[in-house]
């Protein structure tokens, strides 16, 4: 297999292409209605039918199952049993996250009670991964489900896995400033409106994850977590605590827009990178296809949420971050 990749960049499109992509015995057509909708919408559903059933694998290639143990944190996107979708985080110790075999992948994670997120990891449960390196912006992403969950960890078995280019991601250089398996000293503080403290949070951030999902026609439930990023600021909020969320030019896979249409509810997790502070929402959101005036710069499309729950985790992760470079010009 092919130890590198390369970027597919054409008409605003971006993916990772690993150099050992091949079609052969993939699925003729890996999207659901809601991505084909949006597809569709803006003409460009055959030419993603070929790419997806290229770079969609049923498998992580040799390539994502060295990557994964590099890494000292993971998002993670679950539903809890009302069926909200939350976005979270779980770091450790580079190698904490391993493929024991191209079919699965094994994250070694304490449980995390005070996480909304935790109870909803259970045997069998639907989940999303994505797994990215803030210093080198690379970033891969899997769904698939929870095949055993003990108290070392848990097993994921992979449906989908794919990769993706590194756009919209600010360069940050990681530290530890408690052991990994050591949880947070202070209770965390649940609302249903956004406090000062969480729209600090929201207007300086340059980035989220954003847990969404649906139940398939032909059985199942498919859940997704992505990073959505911009400049500080890119993240609208207004007094009736509505976020409004640009969509700028990406890989067209629209594997989280999908979702939203047809299912409305996602989840989003904000980082304080100077303290490792969580702010997680979970809401239901709405998804405008027209493209958006000019104060909103490149952005193609916009959605926005309207939380429900929100959770404030102060010192959620046992990780701070520091910039190191900005993203190069256009990202």
């Amino acid at each position: 297999m092919g130890a590198t990749g390369a970027i597919a960049q054409a008409r605003g499109y971006c993916v990772a292409m690993d150099t050992d992509s091949t079609a052969d015995g993939y699925p003729p057509l890996p999207w659901h209605a809601g991505e084909l909708e949006i597809q569709n919408h803006i003409g460009d559903a055959a030419r993603m039918a070929e790419i997806g059933r290229r770079t969609i694998r049923p498998f992580l290639i040799e390539q994502h199952r060295d990557f994964f143990p590099l890494l000292a944190f993971i998002v993670i996107g679950a539903v809890d049993q009302e069926g909200d979708p939350w976005a979270t985080l779980r770091a450790g110790t580079p190698g904490f996250a391993s493929s024991p075999d191209p079919l699965h992948l094994r994250i070694a994670t304490i449980q995390e009670d005070q996480d909304p997120a935790d109870a909803a990891m259970k045997d069998g449960d639907a989940i999303g991964l994505l797994g990215i390196d803030l210093a080198t912006r690379r970033r891969n992403r899997l769904n698939g489900r929870i095949e055993g969950r003990d108290a070392e960890g848990l097993s994921v078995a992979v449906d989908q896995s794919f990769g993706n280019c590194p756009q919209y991601i600010q360069r940050r250089a990681f530290s530890f400033h408690r052991p990994s398996d050591t949880p947070s000293p202070i209770a965390a503080r649940h609302t249903t409106r956004f406090d000062e403290r969480a729209r600090a949070i929201i207007s300086a951030s340059d980035g989220f994850y954003v847990a969404s999902y649906v139940d398939l026609e032909t059985g199942g439930r498919q859940v997704d977590v992505s990073h959505r990023g911009g400049k500080p600021g890119f993240v609208g909020i207004n007094d009736e605590d509505t976020l409004t969320v640009p969509d700028y030019p990406g890989n067209h896979f629209f594997s989280t827009l999908g979702n939203m249409r047809l299912n409305a509810r996602a989840g989003l997790v904000f980082i304080d990178f100077d303290t490792g502070d969580l702010l997680q929402v979970t809401g239901d959101t709405e998804v405008d296809l027209e493209r958006p005036g000019p104060s909103f710069g490149i952005a193609e499309r916009l959605w926005r949420l309207r939380p429900r729950q929100i959770v404030y985790r102060p010192l959620g992760l046992p990780l701070h971050w520091a910039d190191i470079a900005r993203p190069e010009k256009g990202d």
